[in-house]
């Protein structure tokens, strides 16, 4: 079948497969964790000889019209897997939305605990957040988290320019289900149709919400100011004078986490690089996907520069860095007077071995637009590497400083830093 690989995900399950742990794969709703696992990891167990009747796949989403209702009985469903593993070989158990099954942690547990049985395991709703996965599997759950797809993914076996393919991966974002969509209005439509009818529905339902308008208008806010300092204070008064509805603190606070929970939007911390410590109190948000901010907001808002920050953002967490927003904090000279000034750097980029500084810049027009930009990155005194990434066709090149100046595609497309 001629499909997405999503070998970044592939891979990573392969390096779990048969690893004694419960392989749970978590995301936004839509982002195709599904097909993942009964397509891609199928095909690819298929493939190294694994018989049909060796791989037990099953889902539970509500709207799969395939699915069998007695089986979200938990008694009725442990019998019929159990009737399904007959021999010694190894059995791959697919289990998609599990969580719709109630008390699904003791029998997906249980299987886990023979020799010859390897599960995998989808949810998109609270009862598998990251937080929840070593306590509902016992310690023996391994977390691959699926995003939209990344810019090369969404590449994949398309023939327009890398520019065509841009703008609309800028505007649409990188939903899997927009390839069944042809016209914009299409696109259009189900970005907008899944706000309203599954992923705010879904938050609302499972905490049972009143304030279904506060929520509304907290996500419009985040997505306006993707990539803003922010705090559930400064996001309460936002609402209080753009939107003119009342709102707290506190319930700003919890409702942020929500949205977060349903994997709509992350969180990024300031670190103080000099300083060696996290500013607690403020944050950076980031919508999943650029292509359900930009519907949210009626694609009103298409400032390049944030709409790139946020693309930046996504790929580093598609190809699992760890991400702060960082902060270079020097005594200067200003005006006869010694203060305390503050740089930012977009981004601080870890993958356990390797660190990264990252600017993300739009435009450099001009020499004074490059020194702007350059500022923080020229204050770090460590030996990390300094990159600057511009929405540029250019090969990468790197200035006396030890600076590298890299293109937009050529760092979506080669998929890790370098």
């Amino acid at each position: 079948m001629d499909y997405i690989r999503r070998d970044i995900y592939l891979n990573r399950l392969i390096a779990r497969r048969n690893n004694g742990e419960v392989k749970v794969i978590t995301g936004p709703r839509r982002s195709g964790k599904s097909w993942l696992l009964s397509h891609v990891y199928y095909d690819y167990l298929l493939g190294q000889g694994v018989p049909k009747d060796h791989i037990i796949a099953l889902s539970f989403d509500q709207d799969d019209e395939n699915m069998r209702d007695d089986l979200l009985d938990v008694k009725a469903l442990k019998e019929y897997l159990y009737e399904r593993i007959k021999d010694e070989a190894t059995y791959y158990l697919m289990l998609d939305e599990v969580q719709e099954v109630q008390g699904f942690e003791r029998l997906v547990n249980g299987l886990n605990a023979k020799p010859n049985v390897d599960v995998y395991v989808t949810g998109s709703n609270s009862h598998l957040l990251s937080s929840d996965i070593n306590t509902l599997f016992r310690g023996r759950g391994d977390e691959v988290h699926v995003y939209p797809l990344s810019f090369g993914e969404f590449c994949a076996n398309r023939t327009e320019s890398v520019n065509e393919l841009w703008k609309e991966y800028y505007t649409f974002g990188g939903l899997p289900g927009l390839r069944n969509h042809a016209s914009a209005e299409q696109k259009i439509t189900y970005l907008q149709r899944l706000w309203k009818k599954t992923y705010l529905a879904d938050v609302i339902e499972r905490h049972k919400l009143r304030n279904e308008e506060l929520l509304e208008n907290l996500a419009d806010v985040l997505c306006s100011s993707v990539g803003s300092l922010n705090n559930p204070t400064k996001l309460a008064n936002t609402i209080q004078s753009v939107k003119q509805m009342k709102a707290d603190r506190e319930t700003v606070d919890k409702y942020l986490s929500y949205l977060e929970d349903a994997f709509l939007f992350e969180s990024v911390k300031r670190f103080d690089i000099k300083g060696k410590r996290y500013f607690e109190s403020i944050k950076k948000y980031y919508s999943i996907d650029i292509g359900l901010r930009n519907a949210r907001l009626n694609f009103r808002q298409q400032e390049l520069n944030h709409i790139m920050e946020n693309i930046v953002y996504n790929h580093l967490r598609i190809f699992g860095y760890l991400v702060d927003v960082g902060v270079v904090e020097v005594r200067e000279m200003k005006d006869g007077k010694q203060q305390q000034t503050q740089y930012e750097v977009d981004f601080i980029a870890t993958n356990g071995q390797d660190k990264y500084y990252i600017q993300s810049a739009y435009r450099i027009s001009d020499d004074a637009k490059r020194e702007q930009e350059l500022q923080s990155l020229k204050r770090i005194d460590d030996s990390f590497r300094k990159i600057v990434i511009v929405d540029e066709d250019i090969a990468s090149w790197t200035n006396g400083d030890g600076i590298t100046f890299m293109g937009l595609f050529e760092f979506l497309q080669n998929g890790l830093l370098r």
